[in-house]
């Protein structure tokens, strides 16, 4: 009895904490705005089950789930179009929810109606404090496209190397590096380096404008960190192209000019 009363205390304090955050923001993505009640009536039916009755991730099916569902409570996101260690925006966690995540048991929510989907969203930024205290980052710049072309795919192999990008993905991108076995999250979990050449789409969008993002982003929580200061927006457009020609689940165009011009022996020469 005196179990279930301090339970009850506990999830009155919570839903308490989470109106007070949401009443700090009311998340918005394009015309839709974001409702915290119909959240509440949405969040049970489609997350509780992975990221719990708390969002701290520990929902019933956590512990089958490999890599763990999000903790939001923590307040930190890899899909960002924001600097890194800065909140994500409203329409960042919007597409991530209707995008899902490839390599995990996260699914694509996009069935859902949108309205649905941004009501979930006002929900879950009141499990961290974080919300009610910052502002999200100011969405990064990105240029246009450089050309794709052999010359960009080459320096993109250079500039892969100079990285020392191999050390976690591998040398040809398979997420076999020698560090791999090592790296872990926030939370000292395991987390395996991404695979390029595995799946059709990266884990943050499908697109080289996506890939570019997360290059200049980095993955927050993650050993992923941000390369905006480390490579102009030439070379960022050069290392995608690299990245790209990797992919052997989908036929680019990064990917046809390689194999036409030799496939990746071709850029032997190119690592350092």
């Amino acid at each position: 009895m005196r179990t279930s009363l301090r339970n009850s205390i506990m999830l009155g304090a919570l839903a308490l904490g989470l109106a007070a955050c949401a009443a700090a923001q009311q998340p918005r993505s394009g015309k839709l705005t974001g409702h915290f009640n119909d959240g509440k009536a949405g969040f049970p039916r489609y997350c509780n089950g992975c990221h719990g009755v708390r969002g701290d991730g520990n929902g019933t099916l956590a512990p089958y789930l490999d890599p763990r569902p999000r903790d939001y409570t923590m307040g930190i996101f890899k899909c960002r179009s924001t600097p890194t260690g800065t909140l994500p925006t409203d329409e960042d966690l919007y597409e991530t929810m209707s995008r899902g995540f490839v390599t995990a048991a996260m699914p694509p929510w996009a069935p859902l109606p949108p309205q649905t989907r941004m009501d979930i969203v006002v929900y879950l930024k009141g499990f961290s404090p974080r919300f009610a205290k910052e502002k999200p980052g100011i969405p990064i710049q990105i240029p246009a496209e450089s050309e794709v072309t052999l010359d960009s795919i080459k320096r993109g192999a250079e500039v892969y190397g100079k990285l020392d990008c191999a050390r976690c993905h591998g040398a040809k991108g398979h997420g076999d590096g020698p560090d791999a076995a090592t790296l872990v999250d926030i939370k000292h979990r395991a987390l395996p380096p991404y695979d390029f050449t595995a799946t059709e789409r990266f884990k943050c969008g499908v697109t080289n404008r996506d890939l570019y993002r997360t290059l200049m982003t980095g993955m927050d929580g993650s050993p992923m960190v941000s390369y905006a200061d480390k490579l102009s927006p030439d070379q960022a457009w050069d290392l995608v192209h690299y990245l790209r020609a990797l992919q052997t689940a989908v036929r680019s165009r990064e990917r046809s000019l390689l194999e036409s011009s030799g496939g990746l022996k071709t850029l032997a020469a190119a690592q350092p």
